[in-house]
Order: C-alpha cells, then sequence, then structure tokens
C-alpha cells in the first residue's frame, strides 16, 4: 500500500528528531535511540500496508522503538544504573499515549550535545544528525570534510555522551549561552539543507521553528535573533527561486514582488534588535547581506558596496572560505570580473572547495565574462556535475551553452 510508505516517510519527516530526543533523554544513549527508531521505522513499513495507518503513528513508532530499547539493554545485561532509565521509560509509556502527549525534548538534545564534554568541532554536525536525521554524507558536505572522516568523529561523539553519562536535557539557563554558538551552528545548516533541497523541505520548517524556540528562550542573545533574521529573509524569498516552470532563478532576477513582506519586516524588526545590543557577530552580519539584498524590492537596486563590507567583516571573523567566494562575488559586481576573479583565484589552493558547487560556479562565471571560454567551460562542467538539484544543473547548463554559442 503506497499510502503505508508515505506515511511512514512524512512521520519520518516530521517527527524523527522528536522521537529520538525523547527516547534518548530517558536512555542516556543517542546511538541507541537511533538505532531503535530505525527498527521502528521498518517495522511500520512491514506492518501498516497489512493493518492500516495507527490513528496516532508517532506513538505507535515510539512504542515499538521502546520495546526494541528495552529488549537491546536486557541482552546487553545493562547496568543498574541504566536499568533504572529503563523502568521509567517502561512506566512512562505503559499508559496509551496519542502524538499530542508525547513531549519535544529536541532543543534540549541540542544543548545536551553542546556539553562542554563534546569535541566543538562535532557538536554542530551531532544535531544535525541526531535531531534532523541528516546523514553523515549530507553533513559532511556542508562541513567540508570527508564522509569517512565526519561518521567516525559522530560515532566517537555519541559514546563519549553515553560513557561519560552527560545528561540530555535542558542545561540552566546560565549554561545556555556558552552552548549556543553550536546550537544555532546546527540550526542554520539544518535551515540551509532544506532550503536548498525541496526533499529536505521540512528541515528548513523546523529550523525556523527551533530558531523562533531558541529567541524565546534566550531574547537577550543579538546572535539568536541574528540567526532567525537571516533565515526569514531568505525563506521570504523561497517562492521567487523557482519560475512557473519550476526554473531556477538567481537572487539578481528574481521578482522582488513574490518576496514575503511580513518574513521580510520581521527579519527587520529582529536585526535591528540584535544590533541595539552592542555585541557583533556572525549570524547578524549575514543578515545584514541579506537586508541590503532585500532593499532591491524598495530602490530598484542592489547596494554592492555596503554587501562587500559586510563580508570582509564576516572574513575577519570567521575566516570562512565561503564567506570569501560571496566577497568575491560582490567585489566583481563593484571592480569587474577581473578584481572578482583575483579574489576568487586566491581559494585555488583550499582543498575544502574541491567539491564545493558555489566556488565552480562563480568561477565559472567570472571567467566566462573574462572570455576565457575554456577554461569557464571546464568550470561549468565541474559545477553540474557537483549539484543535486535538477533546476540549477539545467540552469548551469543553459550558462555554458550560452558561453559556447559566442
Amino acid at each position: 500500500m503506497p499510502q503505508a510508505a508515505e506515511a511512514a516517510e512524512a512521520v519520518a519527516r516530521r517527527s524523527y528528531g522528536k522521537l529520538v530526543a525523547f527516547l534518548a533523554a530517558r536512555t542516556g544513549d543517542v546511538a541507541a535511540a537511533e538505532d531503535a527508531l530505525a527498527d521502528a521505522f521498518a517495522a511500520a513499513l512491514a506492518d501498516w500496508p497489512a493493518s492500516g495507518i495507527p490513528r496516532s503513528p508517532e506513538a505507535w513508532l515510539l512504542a515499538v522503538a521502546r520495546r526494541r530499547v528495552i529488549d537491546a539493554a536486557r541482552r546487553r545485561r545493562t547496568r543498574g544504573d541504566a536499568a533504572d532509565h529503563l523502568r521509567l521509560l517502561a512506566d512512562e509509556l505503559g499508559e496509551t499515549m496519542d502524538d499530542a502527549a508525547i513531549p519535544d525534548d529536541r532543543l534540549a538534545l541540542m544543548f545536551a550535545c553542546a556539553h562542554p564534554a563534546i569535541d566543538p568541532v562535532i557538536r554542530a554536525p551531532l544535531m544535525l544528525q541526531s535531531i534532523l536525521g541528516f546523514d553523515a554524507a549530507a553533513i559532511a558536505s556542508a562541513f567540508l570534510v570527508s564522509p569517512a572522516t565526519m561518521g567516525q568523529r559522530l560515532v566517537r561523539a555519541k559514546a563519549k555522551i553515553r560513557q561519560a553519562g552527560i545528561p540530555l536535557r535542558e542545561p540552566e539557563r546560565a549554561e545556555m549561552p556558552e552552548r549556543l554558538d553550536a546550537v544555532l551552528a546546527a540550526i542554520y545548516a539544518a535551515f540551509v539543507g532544506g532550503w536548498l533541497d525541496a526533499a529536505r523541505r521540512g528541515a528548513a520548517e523546523e529550523a525556523l521553528w527551533l530558531g523562533r524556540l531558541v529567541v524565546s528562550l534566550l531574547p537577550d542573545e543579538p546572535e539568536a535573533l541574528g540567526l532567525l533574521a537571516l533565515m526569514l529573509h531568505a525563506e521570504a524569498r523561497h517562492a521567487a527561486r523557482r519560475d512557473a516552470e519550476g526554473s531556477y532563478v538567481p537572487l539578481a532576477e528574481q521578482d522582488t514582488t513574490q518576496w514575503d513582506e511580513r518574513m521580510i519586516e520581521e527579519a527587520e524588526t529582529l536585526l535591528l534588535c540584535a544590533s541595539a545590543m552592542g555585541v557583533i557577530g556572525r549570524y547578524q552580519l549575514e543578515a545584514a547581506v541579506q537586508s541590503a539584498h532585500a532593499a532591491r524590492r524598495l530602490t530598484g537596486q542592489t547596494d554592492w558596496a555596503a554587501i562587500e563590507q559586510l563580508y570582509e567583516a564576516l572574513s575577519a571573523i570567521t575566516d570562512s572560505p565561503v564567506v570569501a567566494i560571496n566577497r568575491a562575488v560582490a567585489v566583481a559586481e563593484l571592480r569587474g570580473p577581473e578584481a572578482g576573479f583575483a579574489n576568487l583565484e586566491a581559494l585555488a589552493t583550499d582543498k575544502r572547495l574541491e567539491h564545493y558547487q558555489p566556488y565552480w560556479a562563480a568561477r565559472a562565471d567570472l571567467l566566462a565574462q573574462l572570455d576565457e571560454a575554456v577554461a569557464a567551460d571546464r568550470a561549468y562542467l565541474r559545477a553540474i556535475g557537483l549539484e543535486a538539484d535538477p533546476a540549477v544543473r539545467t540552469f548551469l547548463a543553459r550558462r555554458r551553452a550560452q558561453l559556447l554559442s559566442q
């Protein structure tokens, strides 16, 4: 029954993190919670086509996963302290539950993944996998490392949580600010993944929800406000990224009347509040870049000078090659493709960019403007090969065809 598979997939997209967080918070073992939930989804695919989709799919999955956790722990002859957690889990789920009764512990698990005992390098990736269900390959791509390296880091981090007995609960309010950077990084990475990939659209929506929740918990943290402003600015343009035929439309060519004015106004209000707090950070600067782009709906022009200055400030605090690429594009708009390409060429030896599509797309575009057709063609081919979105691949192929026809 196709409906059963679709229902299981829908629950997975919507509730994976919620269910993992619930189980992990009660067992202290993130990896075991993930394994049990994977078994539960497999059971759903086997059971639902014959018996029908249950009234409360989340509760059904959680009950099956709970049994898997308890059975696995018994087979391992679990220590007495872990047995207390299992009894709590059994008692809590002994009663009939519906989806609405399942508490949402996602943010608590995110802050737990940012515990000081966890290596800072792996905190955000750990959240992306455990709370948002991203696989190691997708996370590795976002953080510019190899999938094998990322997979090993994730396994070690989950083992650390279990072995060190890190409490999977929301920390005290005083502990939140020191863990905030990793939480915000994971939320933003999830948003970008969902914003760019239609198959992960739910991740962008969940990231916005988490961003609002963090702001409600920490309204005086300017970077939390900055991140929410950044995501709202991007989300405001989501509908304009495709035309009526589904073709990709780059930012400079988007119809600004399709941008969501309400979201833009909310983002501007958040950014103004953050700026009044006197501490400037990465997300506020990135939101300010998006604000400068959004101003085109009012002026008809893009303030590339302001955008270059903002990227320069971002480069000073992040040393990110992604920021450097965007700054090179802004330089090209201001001072011509030769100046822009000189900035981009300075990144050519950065190994992290070998498989980073935006670098090759920007390189191809600037080389084409410089009439370096052969080099531009190679860069277009590389960008097309690295792009997963069919609409963006078609757009790049069209640009390449225009280059070759000249």
